[in-house]
Formats: C-alpha cells, sequence, structure tokens
C-alpha cells in the first residue's frame, strides 16, 4: 500500500495532515514505490513468444496504460483531498488503493517487454492533479461525475488496445481485460454515489487532454 496508515486514521485527519498524505502519495506513485494488492491476471501463462514487432507494438501500449494509472491516481488523490463529504473521501480513496493494483501490473508488463515507462510521468502526475482538484473544488456531485465520465473514457480506450494488442500477447491482453472489468465498475459505483453528468464541452476537453497523452506517452 502507498500510504501506510491505519484504516481508522483518515477519519481524524485535518487539512493540512490529508495534504501531507496527499503528497507523499504523489512522490511514492511517481517514484514508483507501490505493490499490488492483487496477483496480476496473466500469472496463469506467458503465452507465445511475440516478434520484435510485436512485442513494441505491446510494450507502447502498455506504457499507454500505465501513463493512464499515473493519472488514474492523481485524479482519485485530488478528488479525495478537495472532497467535502467524509464517505466520499473515503470511495475515492479505496478507488485508488484498487488502481494502485493496475499501476503495478502494467509497469511489470512494460518491464517483461523489455521497454521504458514514460519518461514524462511527473508532467502527467502534476497535469492530472490539477484537473482533478477542479473537479473537486467544482462540487463532490460534479466530482463524482468527472469520475463517470473519466472511467467511461478509459473503458473505451482499453477496449481499443483489446483490438489493437497482437493476439499472441495473451499476458497483456489478460492484463488490460481486467483493468477494462475493474474502470467499468468504478463508474457504476460514481454513478450510484449521485454523480451529476458533465457539461458536454467540459467531456470534450478531457477527449483532447486523453489524446494528447495518449499520443505522447506512445513514444515517450
Amino acid at each position: 500500500m502507498i500510504v501506510a496508515m491505519p484504516k481508522a486514521a483518515p477519519a481524524r485527519l485535518d487539512a493540512k495532515d490529508r495534504l501531507i498524505t496527499s503528497l507523499d502519495h504523489g512522490v511514492r506513485t511517481i517514484l514508483g514505490i507501490y505493490t499490488a494488492g492483487r496477483p496480476s491476471p496473466a500469472t496463469s501463462g506467458a503465452g507465445p513468444a511475440l516478434d520484435a514487432e510485436q512485442a513494441r507494438l505491446s510494450g507502447a501500449l502498455m506504457r499507454v496504460n500505465h501513463v493512464g494509472e499515473i493519472c488514474a491516481q492523481a485524479l482519485y488523490q485530488s478528488q479525495a483531498l478537495f472532497s467535502r463529504d467524509e464517505q466520499l473521501r473515503r470511495h475515492f480513496e479505496h478507488a485508488a488503493q484498487e488502481e494502485i493494483d493496475h499501476l503495478a501490473w502494467t509497469r511489470e508488463r512494460v518491464q517483461q517487454l523489455d521497454t521504458h515507462t514514460s519518461r514524462l510521468v511527473p508532467l502527467w502526475y502534476g497535469g492530472a492533479f490539477v484537473f482533478g482538484t477542479l473537479a473537486g473544488l467544482a462540487g463532490d456531485k460534479l466530482s463524482l461525475g468527472f469520475v463517470v465520465e473519466t472511467e467511461r473514457q478509459v473503458e473505451q480506450h482499453l477496449a481499443s488496445h483489446l483490438d489493437r494488442l497482437p493476439a499472441a500477447d495473451q499476458t497483456s491482453r489478460a492484463i488490460v481485460e481486467q483493468m477494462k472489468q475493474d474502470e467499468a465498475r468504478h463508474a457504476d459505483e460514481a454513478q450510484a454515489a449521485g454523480a451529476t453528468p458533465l457539461p458536454a464541452p467540459v467531456k470534450g476537453l478531457m477527449r483532447l487532454a486523453a489524446k494528447v497523452m495518449t499520443l505522447t506517452a506512445h513514444h515517450i
């Protein structure tokens, strides 16, 4: 777990303590100090060997997915930091903990494919933290709406990766499929918690930001 704190402690934290905890979480995320709580869905078998071109494609796609999970940590941490409701804050924190699994799985797969994670991780984290902060300051219902829209877009993004990943890369495909299921559940949970739909221009801005991130992280 990234934040080494007793589970009962968050209800007693004041704003300063929450800020320090959030900063600590961010530093650990950027430095790669995290461990999955669940075993990788790909542990059942490696599948057939990939040729060089297949490995390059899978490596690039999994690097993009790793960046997406870096952003997810920043979004959930910032939204938890500025949430006005304690129960909702715990919802965001719990979702962030579940997303650590995705972060660890994708990093491990990138390493297995003999390539690098994005060299712009601090930039991705900082940018996503700003987006999450704005969502949090807009109010809890809109913040939840931001979660719903983010997770729906991520779910679509992962579905496109399942179309693009080499059929032989069963390891990456198993990871992405599990991530897709988890993201759909997070969106459903946020919707059930009372999310307010976002205005169309905001959704469009989110898609544009995601496209820039995807195209850049594919290479850098």
